[in-house]
């Protein structure tokens, strides 16, 4: 550490109320940097630098919490009497007899095999302005973009009782976007809508093809102009990774996070069709469903070592062979409750408080080849990418669109299709899953929004192709 470092974390130490039952200082200091290419141009570069300390209280039974980004003794002095206002003002008012928080020790960094810092910034736009070219190598594309944002976050958390922690996250999410038009038909075809991010450095780009991808993406937004409207009817459906990300995060992970179950989220983004009672027992999905909360993926974009509670992170199984085992829920939801959770008690910045949040959510790999489910099905279609999505207040009923389809028949792939739609009941589709391939890629959502104030985080999914029968399939144009 620096000596500045080492000096504002004596500070945070000694502003901690020592007769506090629990009291913790959360110091993150998040940097953001955005380059983006678009149509020849080079737009403005976008950096940012936010930092401050969230105060966290517990006495009496009441909890307190309080952020500033005034950082001086006077500053950390106000805020730390703030969360001690709030909690003598909840004492005896809580659902928790007794602060559930640990005093952990421990470090986290996220692997990177190639810095960023040994990329000079003209490199880094020259290789926007070449993927930025090689999408727009058609006349019918009228619009195109590469970018490329980062995110570095440096987090400190230190207790009353001894605990510290320190990580050191980079996030690095690159994109690719075309838009082909031909009189009133456009079509829009992305590098994985955003999903195919992580952390790391530079060889994040090199994961997914980043730099080879641009021509094949700007050539599939030009074929979709021509191609027929997504055919309509109950049929099979199979989902490259790209689709089930968002698949994975609204109709599994957002039903499943334990303080919706308990009803924190009923005014704002809504309940959850999922009740205490399912948990053991409850069939959410076919026997060959098996989903785990993994924070511990290499690379992935919400991989840490501990939540922002302290708690060390492990690998869990939440659905196994098809059956509901337990809820994302941190310490706190754990003991408002008395079930078993996880460590996904997480902040979206330092002025917020911690809540439940989805971390890495992934389906696990299946026996079969992506072949194999092809070969699978008479009749139906393979979609890409995540367009369009609608789910209601429970996270049950849905209906999902894809910017790019795949008809099938008789086991092979045929033409593609644009404006691919489906629509289905979340317990009824993952029970209805009859294949699951065994590739594996791990993918990221970025604009993940949830509590009151909102908070904005970022998370990881993972998943293989997934085939799922008798779905309900439509095209965007009827």
């Amino acid at each position: 550490m620096t000596d500045l470092e080492t000096r504002l974390e004596n500070r945070l130490l000694a502003a901690l109320p020592a007769d506090a039952d629990y009291a913790s200082a959360r110091h993150v200091v998040e940097r953001g940097s955005r380059l983006e290419v678009r149509n020849g141009v080079v737009e403005p570069s976008f950096t940012a630098h936010d930092e401050g300390v969230m105060f966290s209280v517990w006495t009496g039974a009441g909890a307190g919490y309080a952020a500033t980004s005034d950082l001086s003794d006077d500053g950390l002095a106000r805020a730390v009497e703030q969360a001690r206002g709030w909690a003598m003002a909840t004492a005896g008012r809580t659902v928790i007899d007794s602060p559930p928080l640990l005093h952990t020790v421990g470090e986290y960094a996220s692997p990177v095999t190639d810095s960023f810092d040994s990329m000079s910034l003209a490199d880094q736009v020259a290789l926007l302005v070449d993927a930025d070219a090689a999408l727009g190598g058609h006349a019918c594309i009228v619009d195109r973009s590469a970018s490329l944002v980062r995110y570095d976050i440096s987090s400190l958390l230190l207790t009353n009782g001894g605990g510290r922690i320190t990580q050191d996250i980079r996030q690095v999410f690159p994109d690719l976007r075309a838009t082909a038009n031909k009189g009133s038909n456009t079509q829009n075809r992305t590098y994985g809508a955003g999903t195919l991010a992580g952390q790391g450095g530079a060889e994040v780009l090199a994961r997914h093809g980043f730099r080879d991808a641009a021509e094949r993406i700007a050539a599939e937004a030009v074929a979709l102009l021509d191609a027929p409207n997504c055919p309509t009817g109950t049929m099979d459906l199979i989902l490259a990774p790209d689709q089930m990300a968002l698949q994975i995060h609204e109709s599994i992970g957002h039903p499943i996070e334990l303080d919706r179950i308990l009803g924190d989220e009923r005014n704002y983004a809504g309940t959850s069709f999922v009740t205490p009672e399912m948990f053991g027992t409850s069939r959410y999905g076919s026997e060959l469903l098996h989903v785990t909360f993994d924070p511990t993926v290499a690379g992935q974009m919400a991989s840490y070592g501990f939540d922002d509670d302290g708690t060390p992170a492990e690998r869990t199984y939440l659905i196994k062979d098809g059956v509901l085992q337990q809820a994302m829920g941190g310490t706190v939801s754990q003991a408002r409750s008395g079930m078993a959770g996880v460590a996904n008690s997480r902040a979206s910045s330092w002025n917020r408080a911690p809540i439940d949040r989805m971390a890495n959510l992934n389906v696990e790999p299946g026996g079969s080849t992506v072949d194999e489910l092809i070969a699978g099905v008479e009749y139906g279609v393979l979609m890409e990418t995540n367009v369009s999505w609608s789910i209601d207040d429970s996270r049950n009923k849905f209906q999902f669109g894809a910017e790019l389809g795949r008809v099938i028949e008789n086991g092979e792939v045929k033409h593609i299709v644009r404006n691919p739609n489906y629509r289905g009941i979340s317990a009824t589709f993952w029970r209805n899953l009859s294949g699951v391939a065994d590739d594996f890629t791990v993918m990221a959502v970025g604009n993940c929004g949830k509590g009151e104030p909102n908070q904005v985080i970022r998370v990881g999914h993972a998943s293989p192709h997934c085939r799922f029968s008798d779905v309900e399939v439509f095209g965007g144009e009827q």
